[in-house]
């Protein structure tokens, strides 16, 4: 019963009575002040994921899973070692490439790129590209047609079309009687393809992996193997396995290494928001402080009169902590319904807002991603609840403290 009437009282102190309006709209503006943050923090953090897995799905629909590579790029034993690697749990394809660098001449333009040879019908179950070829079809990379699949800013820096001749100029030449002669192919453009990364699209080309390997010397050896697997998260796990299983000058790396500077910036930036944006959850819990600090204030003779009757100094701190508390929880939960639902329908609520003002947020001639992506995660809804729980609750310690330090006698002493 005695924690009955603490939550009976502590409740009734929410409510407005005569002269406590202006306390009462200030318990109101912390409550929508931290459901306001909440809101805005989980939104923010939950396009910020969205983002992160729209660069890592296009990153990976070009490179891979995971990698094995022999030395200085040359693997005599790359059938054995994807044997190896696809009797691995999770595995779910391997594809072997050849992996060089040439000049590409078009007319009077040119352009490097990262050359890669591939088996164009094992290559679709290791990566994306094929869904991504924009312009032709990766299948017609076919040995000794000499043809080649360019990247749409590679293939717009040359000034190739589809049927276009390029000019393939392989490193390490010929020395003759006549003097050095570079090594040279025409290769005819076959497909453009568009995977909205500009590091891709404007420096990688593919040819059929006969052909690489013909062109760079190579006999029947290829750069390395690449594999697919059924959960990327797992790569850093496959990784350390084969490295155990295969011969020890063979290279083993998962995509969080290709890439890790990139990764790890994204994973530092996501952190900074949740700081800088937990502020604003942090400024509503210090109005709290001034809330309850009034309301000590003004139920100075309410505190004496309760001490009187017989209501200890823990029952006051308890009854000023619940309605400390249950401003921030109820803003807690505000916000993070608030925050869940905005989340979740982002997708549909910036385009309507595009329409509305005849604006575009990221336009596609700037920005490789022209939608606002949203991935909810729970585990950040969870954390944030949480977070902003505890600072509620922590706001109201000092003024319950100092609620239950109020003496009968001096409060009553001028009433």
């Amino acid at each position: 019963m005695t924690r009955f009437f603490e939550l009976f009282v502590g409740l009734r102190y929410m409510r407005a009575r005569r002269r406590n309006h202006f306390i009462s709209f200030i318990s109101v503006t912390s409550l929508v002040g931290i459901a306001l943050g909440v809101m805005a923090l989980i939104t923010v953090l939950s396009v910020m994921n969205g983002f992160q897995r729209t660069l890592r799905d296009r990153i990976l629909g070009v490179i891979s899973d995971v990698t094995i590579s022999g030395p200085r790029h040359h693997m005599a034993h790359w059938k054995s070692a994807a044997r190896v690697a696809v009797k691995q749990k999770g595995v779910l394809a391997a594809a072997p490439y050849v992996r060089g660098e040439a000049l590409l001449v078009h007319g009077r333009f040119s352009s490097g790129a990262l050359i890669r040879g591939v088996v164009p019908d094992k290559e679709k179950a290791v990566s994306d590209i094929a869904s991504h070829v924009v312009q032709g079809r990766l299948t017609r990379l076919r040995p000794g047609r000499f043809g080649i699949v360019l990247g749409r800013y590679l293939a717009w820096r040359l000034g190739a079309t589809l049927g276009s001749r390029v000019l393939l100029v392989a490193p390490g030449g010929m020395v003759t009687p006549a003097g050095f002669l570079p090594r040279l192919r025409s290769f005819k453009v076959v497909g453009i393809f568009n995977v909205g990364m500009y590091e891709y699209d404007a420096g990688l080309a593919l040819i059929d992996i006969k052909d690489a390997q013909a062109l760079y010397r190579m006999g029947s050896d290829v750069s390395g193997v690449r594999l697919k697997l059924a959960n990327i998260d797992r790569a850093p796990e496959v990784r350390r396995v084969l490295s155990t299983k295969l011969p020890s000058y063979d290279q083993v790396r998962d995509w969080s290494q290709e890439h890790a500077n990139f990764f790890r910036a994204l994973k530092i930036e996501k952190t900074v928001m949740f700081v800088i944006l937990l502020l604003i959850v942090a400024v509503a819990a210090f109005n709290i402080v001034a809330t309850l600090v009034m309301v000590v204030t003004d139920k100075r003779a309410d505190i004496a009169i309760l001490r009187t009757l017989g209501a200890s100094p823990a029952s006051i701190l308890v009854i000023f902590l619940v309605q400390g508390t249950m401003i921030g929880l109820f803003g807690t939960l505000l916000g993070v319904v608030a925050g869940v639902l905005l989340s979740l329908n982002v997708t549909t609520i910036v385009p309507f807002i595009e329409h509305v003002f005849h604006t575009h947020f990221l336009s596609a001639s700037v920005y490789y991603i022209s939608e606002l992506p949203s991935h909810l995660r729970w585990q950040d809804v969870l954390h944030v609840a949480i977070a902003s729980f505890l600072m509620s609750f922590l706001a109201t310690v000092y003024p319950a403290w100092r609620a239950a330090k109020t003496q009968p006698a001096e409060a009553l002493r001028y009433e």
